[in-house]
């Protein structure tokens, strides 16, 4: 019985269409005016993304810290929280110590931004001091305020905290002169500028360390609530209520 010989396939010649040996590459859309276009966006496009995705990890950080403390977050947790791997972080951050610097530096920027803004507004003393104590009080209920309460510069290495309490500096000296330019035009009471812009700044503060987004009320009445009796005081008054008599020595003048 004769042998069916088997044929094999002729092998495709080099002259054959590329579209045989693998699908051809779509082409590359045209630019006006015939070039063709990139797939890259623009420089200041890239730049742009870039930084929101900067400020997203800041963000993921703050909240982490706020919510952990820094030393009982690590920067897996921050990558976890944004769904990226660790070393995606590195394209914005070189270190966790790096991200706490940017995250208080923040905060004292909006702090230090919010004030001159109030205070460019104008009208008198009075009212610019209440406007920076919302504003202060509006951004220490926020992830980075809040992260600059809660965390504070004492984590941030030595040669950055001269400047982040310059920072500091120039938001007590600013409350120092709005007290003491109310002293001087009658709207508040005789009293020491400096030790009355510690008492505002830390009543404040303190807001940063207790606040809950989830609790009853909101921002602004939380600011409120907490401004109310820094200005005007917890002392119930009446018109034949007699002032309380001042004197500036202390409680142990007496056993002298």
């Amino acid at each position: 019985m004769p042998k069916t010989l088997t044929t094999a396939p002729a092998p495709a010649s080099a002259g054959a269409p590329a579209a045989r040996r693998r699908r051809a590459a779509p082409a590359m859309p045209l630019a006006p005016g015939g070039a063709a276009a990139s797939p890259w966006a623009p420089v200041a496009d890239r730049e742009q993304q870039r930084e929101a995705k900067r400020q997203a990890v800041l963000q993921a950080a703050a909240q982490l810290f706020n919510e952990r403390g820094f030393h009982a977050t690590s920067l897996d947790d921050i990558a976890a929280r944004l769904n990226v791997s660790k070393p995606t972080l590195y394209y914005y951050v070189k270190s966790k110590d790096e991200i706490l610097l940017q995250c208080v530096r923040q905060g004292l920027q909006m702090m230090r931004e919010g004030i001159e803004a109030s205070r460019a507004a104008g009208g008198q003393a009075l009212d610019q001091l209440l406007a920076c104590m919302h504003v202060y009080a509006r951004i220490v209920m926020q992830d980075f305020g809040m992260c600059l309460i809660r965390v504070g510069d004492e984590q941030v290495p030595p040669e950055s905290r001269k400047e982040l309490r310059r920072l500091k500096s120039e938001i007590d000296q600013a409350f120092r002169r709005l007290v003491a330019a109310g002293v001087a035009e009658g709207s508040l009471q005789p009293c020491d500028p400096k030790m009355t812009a510690f008492v505002i700044a830390g009543a404040l503060s303190w807001i940063g360390r207790w606040y809950r987004p989830d609790g009853p009320c909101t921002p602004d009445e939380v600011a409120q609530q907490c401004i109310d009796p820094l200005l005007q005081g917890v002392l119930r008054r009446t018109a034949a209520q007699p002032a309380i008599k001042r004197t500036r020595r202390g409680p142990l003048a007496s056993r002298r």
